[in-house]
């Protein structure tokens, strides 16, 4: 099957979504990273205590 050709704008819109998707996946990843940081140190002071 031949790949649909797309006019700039298509492409640019395309693009701009794609953007948005990626920017909320990593803002995902970020809460996870930061969920886990803050749980090993509450890990880390409930050990020390």
């Amino acid at each position: 099957m031949r790949p649909k050709y797309q006019n700039f704008e298509e492409l640019v819109k395309q693009n701009k979504q794609e953007l948005l998707e990626d920017e909320q996946k990593i803002k995902q990843i970020e809460q996870r990273l930061d969920k886990k940081a803050t749980k090993q140190k509450t890990d880390k002071i409930n050990q020390l205590s």
